[in-house]
């Protein structure tokens, strides 16, 4: 009995190889994948040297304990710290060096993106956009049907 239709092969197989491309991308930059992602988490959505803990969780998918390990490592090497920003809330900070290290490293792979976009027309944009935006919405709709534990 299969479960999965082609079009949901076809799909996973694209989210995995943009997964590879974000991998390797990291790798040659020299970073581990967690440690691009959460650099690449507070540039995009922090102001580009601080961003909620919380966010930098929710946006990668990171398990909280790889995240905590990676900033960890981030503090070790003088480019992050966890600062408190109210109640029990923390944000990740980037050190000056940290931000560099962003500058040279997540921010070409933004370039990249961008790019990409930037090559496309902007219809072909909007519609990406637009259905990935449906997909998301539909599927979040779907999955919460399924049994809390």
């Amino acid at each position: 009995m299969s479960y999965s239709s082609e079009a949901l092969k076809r799909f996973n197989y694209l989210l995995s190889e943009t997964t590879t491309v974000y991998h390797d991308a990291a790798a040659r930059l020299g970073l581990s994948y967690s440690v691009m992602q959460i650099l690449y988490t507070v540039c995009n959505d922090g102001d580009g040297r601080r961003c909620p803990l919380s966010d930098v969780c929710r946006q990668t998918g990171i398990s909280k304990q790889t995240v905590n390990s990676a900033l960890r490592r981030l503090e070790a090497e003088g480019l992050a710290y966890l600062e408190r920003a109210g109640g029990k809330r923390k944000d990740v900070c980037l050190t000056a060096a940290g931000a560099a290290l962003a500058g040279r490293t997540v921010a070409r792979i933004m370039e990249a993106e961008n790019a990409v976009f930037a090559s496309w027309p902007q219809e072909d944009v909007e519609a990406y956009l637009a259905l990935t935006a449906k997909y998301l919405a539909a599927f979040r709709e779907q999955t919460q049907t399924l049994p809390a534990r």
